[in-house]
């Protein structure tokens, strides 16, 4: 496979800037910067789980004996880490709060991607698919990142047809906030 587009490579590259957020993050005490890299914390996370829920999770669910036990897990996970990333989007980086949900936040994404990784969902994945499979997917979820929303949308679906409805549309209008208020997310 080529270096970096099967689905595999494409989110653990995902998780690795996640982890890379979380360092920068934890090595500053400015609350400017603190609430920059929130938001591009935020932006990519809220990214990467749109696509996951747009491709990932329904293959998973398809292919793997276990997947909906599996997938069920996933999406509780990312529904906990959306009402948090939603409550700390309102945090100035020198809020009490703020370092406190942090913690919850990177503890719970910790955590989900360890349960990603190791031993389950990438593992099985990549023995149920061929190599033509994985790239398909790893294009799909890269394409799905361009589009996703980079705000926590709490209440929106997380599974098709659902998502894939609603998210690209709320994917363009968190790009248009994100714009006009000169919101970091990249």
């Amino acid at each position: 496979m080529p270096d970096g587009t099967d689905m595999v490579s494409v989110l653990v590259k995902d998780h690795e800037e996640m982890k890379q957020y979380f360092r920068e993050l934890e090595g500053t005490t400015d609350p400017k910067a603190r609430r920059d890299i929130a938001d591009r914390l935020t932006a990519e996370v809220a990214r990467h789980s749109v696509a996951e829920e747009m491709h990932l999770y329904p293959a998973a669910r398809k292919i793997l004996p276990n997947g909906d036990e599996l997938i069920d897990e996933e999406i509780k996970e990312h529904s906990e880490a959306e009402e948090l990333l939603k409550s700390w989007e309102g945090m100035d980086g020198d809020d009490p709060q703020f370092m406190p949900t942090y913690q919850k936040i990177r503890d719970g994404l910790l955590h989900h991607i360890d349960e990603e990784e190791e031993p389950k969902l990438f593992p099985e994945m990549q023995a149920a698919l061929s190599r033509e499979e994985q790239e398909d997917l790893g294009a799909k979820i890269t394409r799905a990142k361009k589009l996703a929303p980079t705000r926590p949308h709490p209440s929106a679906p997380d599974s098709p047809p659902g998502d894939m409805i609603v998210g690209i549309p709320t994917g363009i209008v968190d790009r248009i906030r994100d714009k006009m208020s000169g919101r970091s997310t990249d």
